[in-house]
């Protein structure tokens, strides 16, 4: 994936830190789904689902090499 510099600014990381508010929520609904569902396949999608929020997380955190973990702390 191409970056541009404005991807990096501080415009951008406010946008990316709401986004990535969004995807923890998104975490949780899916944890609170699993808790529920029955069926090997339900859970094993449902578990895909929750590792690939977790990259795009991964690619965020990595987009914004400055921020200090207890900023990503306090929004986990």
């Amino acid at each position: 994936m191409d970056e541009k510099e404005e991807d990096r600014s501080e415009d951008s990381f406010h946008k990316h830190l709401v986004f990535y508010k969004k995807l923890d929520k998104k975490i949780s609904e899916i944890q609170n789904e699993i808790q529920i569902s029955e069926g090997e396949k339900i859970l094993k999608h449902l578990n895909e689902r929750i590792e690939a929020i977790e990259l795009d997380q991964a690619r965020i955190r990595k987009m914004f090499p400055k921020v200090d973990d207890e900023t990503w702390k306090g929004i986990d």
